[in-house]
Parts: C-alpha cells; sequence; structure tokens
C-alpha cells in the first residue's frame, strides 16, 4: 500500500499569483503529472488542506480542472485558507465532503488502512482547533477503528515546530492536549498527518508520529530564530510518499516533483564498489 501526500496548494483564480510571485496552479500541474508517473503509482492522495488561496467559488472550480488530470483517487481535507461552502458547493459529488454537517471531516478505508479526516479549521483565523463536538466524533470513530490501522489527517499540527510565526497559528494547545489523549488510547494509530507548515516535519505525539509535508509550490523559510519574520523560499517542490505493510507499518519517504541528475550505478558490471 502506497499513499501520496500533498499539501498547500494555495490555487488562486485562473492566471494570479500567489504572494504577486508564484504560480500555485503550474506548480500543482507539474506535481500531479509526477505522481501519475511514479512507478509503482500510488494508491491514494491525501491533500491535507489549503487546496486554495481565498476559499472562493472560482478558485475551488480552479483547483476541480487541475485535479482532473490526477489518475489517481485522491481526498480532500480542509485547512485555514478553505471555505467549506465553496468547496461543498463545486465538489457536491464528493459524498464524504458533505456527510459531516457543519464540519468537512469524514472516515474511509483505503486498502486496509483507515483514513479519518479531520477539521480543524475556524473561520476567519489563521489557527486550528478541535471543538467538543469534533472530538466526540474523532473518539467514536476511534472506537469503530480498534484493529484496524488508521490515519488521523488534519491541516493543523498539534506541535511546536520552532518556526515561531507558525507555531502562533498551529493547532491550539488545549485541543492538541485533547487530540493527544485521544491518540494515545488508540495505539492503533499508525500516524497523525498535517500540513500548513509547508516543511517536512515529524515529531512524537500520543504513542505515535506526527508529521508535515512540504508543499508543491512556496515552503515556508527554515528559521528557527525566536523573532524570525513570516517569510517563504522557492525551495524545490516536494510531496510525502508513505508505504504501509503489516510488517513495518507506515514507512514515509520525502520526494521532490522535478527530476534531478541520476540515477547512476553505485556498482561496476562486474560488481565491485565503483571507487
Amino acid at each position: 500500500m502506497l499513499l501520496a501526500q500533498i499539501s498547500d496548494l494555495h490555487i488562486k483564480q485562473p492566471g494570479a499569483l500567489a504572494y504577486r510571485r508564484v504560480d500555485t496552479a503550474a506548480k500543482l500541474a507539474r506535481t500531479i503529472a509526477r505522481l501519475n508517473a511514479l512507478d509503482p503509482r500510488p494508491d491514494a492522495v491525501i491533500v491535507t488542506g489549503d487546496l486554495v488561496d481565498r476559499g472562493s467559488v472560482e478558485e475551488y472550480r480552479h483547483l476541480k480542472t487541475l485535479l482532473a488530470t490526477l489518475e489517481i483517487p485522491y481526498w480532500l481535507l480542509i485547512g485555514n485558507h478553505d471555505g467549506r461552502e465553496g468547496l461543498r458547493e463545486v465538489f457536491p459529488e464528493r459524498a464524504e465532503l458533505n456527510a459531516g454537517g457543519p464540519f468537512v471531516h469524514y472516515a474511509v478505508d483505503i486498502g486496509p488502512l483507515r483514513l479519518i479526516a479531520l477539521d480543524s479549521m475556524q473561520p476567519g483565523q489563521s489557527a486550528g482547533t478541535l471543538c467538543a463536538a469534533r472530538l466526540a466524533w474523532l473518539e467514536a470513530q476511534l472506537d469503530a477503528a480498534r484493529g484496524a490501522p488508521v490515519i488521523v489527517a488534519l491541516h493543523h499540527p498539534p506541535f511546536d515546530s520552532g518556526v515561531g510565526h507558525m507555531d502562533a497559528i498551529r493547532l491550539d494547545p488545549q485541543a492538541a492536549e485533547a487530540l493527544e489523549a485521544l491518540i494515545a488510547r488508540h495505539p492503533n494509530v499508525e500516524r497523525v498527518m498535517c500540513g500548513h507548515v509547508h516543511r517536512s516535519m515529524f515529531a512524537r505525539f500520543g504513542g505515535t508520529i506526527a508529521s508535515a509535508v512540504p508543499a508543491p509550490a512556496h515552503q515556508v523559510t527554515l528559521d528557527l530564530a525566536p523573532d524570525a519574520p513570516s517569510t517563504f523560499t522557492l525551495e524545490p517542490a516536494a510531496f510525502a510518499l508513505h508505504r504501509y505493510d503489516p510488517r513495518s507499518g507506515l514507512v514515509t519517504h520525502h520526494a521532490y516533483v522535478d527530476d534531478s541528475d541520476g540515477p547512476y550505478p553505485f556498482h561496476e558490471p562486474t560488481g565491485d564498489l565503483i571507487a
């Protein structure tokens, strides 16, 4: 079982650039081409929020056109740049996006894995939360999935990264504590998958691992100074590949979108290591 994870697409209206500099649509198109060309091809793609930049219907229509070229089943989560109403209006055929009442949350089986997708968005705010209703729904889903390997996915990381301006808008600490307590009671949770921070990160969390991924477009600047400014870089676009088997669980690889030089052999035709 192979899952790809992309996040923070920030699709704008056709022709518009993010922050007057980043062509997020072109970068997503390249990412989709890369995913389609993978061999072996992933069984599914999980998109952990910030699908668009302003939550507008026009942006979601542009996103849907771009995703139509993806030849792999995909699952969408909502982030702080998203809008529940616009997403549901443009993707009415996606029953899971419309099944959670006021929230865009759902649970589905992807092969042997159970994906529980959480809605951590607070309208009008960059930081995330999980209210009592969402936590109660999650608990019911985790209880129902006992014995099956589970991925819990949400947009906002429930841990501090050391990037100060992003930690100020992470999942709020009270919600993170409640989430960690829930996860700790369910040892079948293989991973807590996040987006939001536009970087590859890993942290111990609730007896498992919480991880975040880079973006197909721009990355948050890696600056761990306490007073670091809120900036981004055009580091190479990247995504995650999560390989699952029952013996080793979930193993994650960091992959780049654009081709690099190689591959080159380590060994001579004789079998000797190249000196």
